[in-house]
């Protein structure tokens, strides 16, 4: 063999590598978030307890947290946030606003408490009869466990996590703060 025919050879042999290793590194990459196809807003809106979260700076120190929902005559959403400080018992509370940016189904949402900022609330999963609910972000920064009462049965709860977890959640990030 000519040194020319090895140099191809071992060329021809680094690109089928880098191309399987291109390929089996895409693998390993989640899939993009996914949300309900249809929410009905006038059934969400209401009192919603959490049952868990992904911890940030803005529920830093929270416990009982509530989120409160209510449809304006202009379509928009009144959204109110409200926990109790772990330090001093004080009642926090956040206004803000929510609108649908999904025109079929109503499951993708923007939320702002105040301007110009602005964040994804998707809903990625609903109880049939609007018993829970799980927001979370496709960039899956940010995610939500929220019940129509304060307690969550066990195993709806494990059915959530298995479903986050195959969204690409990492659910040992997940705080429950009754």
């Amino acid at each position: 063999m000519n040194s020319s025919l090895i140099a191809k050879i071992i060329s021809i042999v680094i690109v089928v590598l880098v191309m399987f290793a291109k390929d089996s590194n895409a693998t390993n990459d989640p899939l993009p978030v996914t949300s309900v196809q249809n929410v009905d807003l006038a059934r969400y809106m209401g009192v919603w307890y959490e049952i868990a979260r992904f911890e940030h700076f803005f529920q830093k120190g929270c416990r009982g947290s509530t989120a409160s929902y209510m449809l304006s005559p202009t379509g928009e959403i009144e959204v109110i946030n409200r926990c109790v400080n772990e330090k001093n018992k004080n009642l926090r509370e956040a206004k803000g606003r929510a609108w649908s940016v999904d025109p079929n189904g109503n499951a993708r949402l923007k939320v702002s408490f105040f301007w110009p900022f602005r964040t994804d609330y998707w809903i990625i999963d609903l109880g049939r009869e609007y018993e829970y609910a799980v927001v979370g972000s496709p960039n899956r920064k940010y995610l939500w466990i929220l019940a129509r009462k304060p307690v969550m049965e066990k195993d709806v709860y494990k059915h959530i996590l298995g479903l986050v977890a195959n969204q690409g959640f990492d659910i040992e990030k997940l705080v429950r703060k009754p």
